[in-house]
């Protein structure tokens, strides 16, 4: 067992791996690990394809460290590393940029509607996210559930267990 509060490298089986420690983004232990010798990155679950992301608020999780983490990530790695997300088909660091760029925009329509007033239960009659249901929203975690994420997220509640439905 290892455990680090800091990125680390290990060698094993003749290569090196790099664990990258980013804290806060599915939960507050998040590490993705980089196999330089295969070009090969596994995001764990800062990363999934199945839509969006579970954010674990209780376990320390922030749609902001998700951001910064899979942005410091990309800045350090080679244009063309494999990607293997947590959940889904492998991928590359464009699909890992469009991820980015769901969070991001999600975050600022949702932040607008706090800042405009608006309460959770109005942006979800509003459907302020519709724009991104038909790519996003699937089985596991549906627009309406990713709202309350990004509303407590941005106000700091940690809200009730996460419902996915």
């Amino acid at each position: 067992m290892i455990t680090f509060e800091h990125d680390v490298t290990v060698q094993l089986n003749g290569e090196d791996i790099r664990a990258l420690h980013f804290p806060s983004g599915h939960t507050d232990g998040d590490s993705i690990i980089f196999f330089p010798k295969n070009n090969v990155l596994h995001m764990a679950d800062d990363f999934v394809r199945y839509g969006f992301p579970y954010i674990d608020a209780l376990s320390g999780g922030s749609v902001q460290e998700m951001i910064d983490a899979l942005e410091k990530a990309s800045a350090q790695l080679p244009a063309d590393v494999k990607v293997i997300p947590g959940h889904g088909a492998i991928s590359n660091l464009d699909d890992g940029r469009a991820f980015v760029k769901m969070l991001k925009e999600t975050s600022a329509v949702v932040q607008n509607a706090i800042n405009a007033p608006k309460t959770l239960d109005q942006m979800k009659q509003e459907k302020i996210l519709a724009a991104w249901d038909s790519k996003w929203s699937g089985d596991f975690i549906k627009t309406d559930a990713w709202i309350e994420t990004l509303y407590n997220s941005s106000t700091g509640s940690q809200g009730k267990f996460m419902k996915h439905n």
